[in-house]
């Protein structure tokens, strides 16, 4: 069967400070500089979310796009939507909330549920000039 890779849009708004509790002050200023602000920032945030895998003969679908929509609104975007990555969100706990650690967070707690077909791309936009990307490797 031919693969295919489909891609599902997200968006949600989300607060963090990118902080290092290891380091001084000092040390996470110099490093971090406006993104450790100790009273936090926001950004809204876009994430796009690719699956490949084969095409259902049954469905056509390589996974049902709501199907796929409602596992990232309630693994990702539900615990994530205006809240703050530091305080609120679970898969992000002991964690420095770059956008680097947010998206390997997202992979982990997304992959399981992607079956039959392969969670292979996730792309994390934090503002319109600046995105990470990650294939789970």
């Amino acid at each position: 069967m031919p693969q295919v890779t489909i891609t599902r849009r997200m968006m949600f708004n989300a607060a963090h400070r990118v902080h290092n509790p290891a380091l001084s002050d000092e040390e996470n200023q110099a490093i971090f500089g406006k993104c450790n602000n100790p009273n936090w920032h926001g950004h809204n945030y876009t994430l796009d979310v690719s699956v490949t895998g084969s095409i259902d003969p049954r469905t056509g679908y390589v996974i049902d796009l709501s199907k796929l929509k409602e596992i990232v609104e309630r693994e990702v975007v539900s615990k994530a939507d205006h809240r703050n990555f530091n305080l609120e969100v679970d898969f992000m706990r002991d964690t420095i909330p770059t956008t680097e650690n947010i998206v390997v967070a997202m992979w982990r707690v997304l992959e399981p549920h992607i079956a039959p077909a392969r969670l292979t791309r996730l792309v994390l936009w934090e503002t319109a000039n600046n995105y990470v990307e990650y294939d789970g490797k």
